[in-house]
Order: C-alpha cells, then sequence, then structure tokens
C-alpha cells in the first residue's frame, strides 16, 4: 500500500486519523496500520497524540480543538483557553485548556498540548458548538468559562487573578444566574471581584 498517497486522500477528508478506523475502511489489520503509522510518524507525515489516534500533517488547516471532543468525548474548551478566544483573558495560554467528566489528563505532542480538568456532571453545560475546517469543537460561552475557572482555581487553593480580565464582554446578569448552580464560595469570590 502507498501510505503517503493514502494519508493524501484522508487528508482531504480529516487532519485525525485514527487507526482503527483506517483498518476497518481498508480492511487491514489494526497491527499493520499501527505499524505503518508509525513509519509515516519518523518520515514527518503523521504525528501520534493517543492510543491509535494521529495528527495527518499533509492535513492543511489542522487545528488541535479537533482533537477535544475525540480525546474525551464530554468536554468543552474553557477555563484560560475560552477566556483568551472570547477576549476577556490578556494572557494567551500554552495549551489548550479543557473541562471534562471524564478523567482528567494532559496529551501533548510537538503541535498538540490540551488539558483536560474534570467537573461533575452537574456542571457540564452552558457551550456552544464551533466548526473548524474538518471537523467541529465545543466552547464554553465566555461566563460559563469565567465560572469555570473560579471554581476549579479555588478547588485547587490557587489565587484569582481578576487585574487580567477584561469584564466588559460579560453579560453579568447571565453570570449572576449560571453562578447559582456553583457553590457559594464561588459566587462570593465573583461578588467579591466585581464590586
Amino acid at each position: 500500500m502507498d501510505w503517503a498517497r493514502t494519508l493524501r486522500k484522508e487528508a482531504s477528508r480529516s487532519s485525525i486519523l485514527r487507526a482503527d478506523d483506517i483498518a476497518r475502511r481498508y480492511g487491514i489489520a489494526e497491527a499493520v496500520v499501527g505499524n505503518a503509522l508509525r513509519r509515516q510518524q519518523r518520515r514527518g507525515l503523521v504525528e501520534h497524540v493517543s492510543r491509535r489516534l494521529y495528527v495527518n500533517k499533509l492535513a492543511h488547516d489542522f487545528s488541535a480543538r479537533e482533537l477535544v471532543s475525540i480525546l474525551r468525548p464530554e468536554a468543552y474548551i474553557s477555563l484560560e483557553s475560552a477566556l483568551s478566544e472570547w477576549g476577556i483573558s490578556t494572557q494567551s495560554p500554552s495549551a489548550l485548556t479543557c473541562v471534562t467528566t471524564g478523567f482528567p489528563r494532559k496529551f501533548r505532542s510537538a503541535s498538540v498540548h490540551i488539558i483536560y480538568r474534570h467537573v461533575g456532571k452537574k456542571l457540564y453545560w452552558g457551550f456552544e458548538q464551533k466548526r473548524t475546517r474538518h471537523g467541529s469543537y465545543r466552547i464554553a460561552e465566555p461566563e460559563k468559562a469565567l465560572l469555570d475557572w473560579l471554581y476549579l482555581q479555588r478547588q485547587e487553593g490557587l489565587p484569582t487573578a481578576f487585574d487580567e480580565l477584561n469584564l466588559k464582554g460579560i453579560d453579568t446578569k447571565k453570570l449572576f444566574r449560571y453562578a447559582l448552580k456553583y457553590p457559594n464560595s464561588v459566587r462570593r469570590t465573583l461578588q467579591e471581584a466585581l464590586v
């Protein structure tokens, strides 16, 4: 099989390669596909991200956002990444920060750095769907991203530095309505910051 040609063909469909999916579609044993993709990685054509999961370097406009719900199905971009994307944070995070109802984990490769932090199912809401060239991802609404950030910072005993945030784009009515679903400590911190 001409793997370079196959990867070019796959690049028009998606920037993400799943070894099990390739094996099924081309009628090849998954172990053979895995070996072939490891060889293509040494050639610089693919990049290993996780078990059975690769980035096709021949696909244009790859975004790590495409991996968010593939690596963790119940996940959305939030925290520093969403705050930065919505123009609320003046800082640019070095990793794509997400929340998930699954296990927290970090995924890192040459072009991917995604951090998942855990929230309970009761806090899994308040996001919207966005499209990329090859897929889609979920991202927290600005108010939800701020509350997720406050909640997780407080859980870890970390300071909440509001001086790096521009809260002009926040809908305060929505923010306080959403805050009712969080612990009292988050609401108190929020009220102190906004006074």
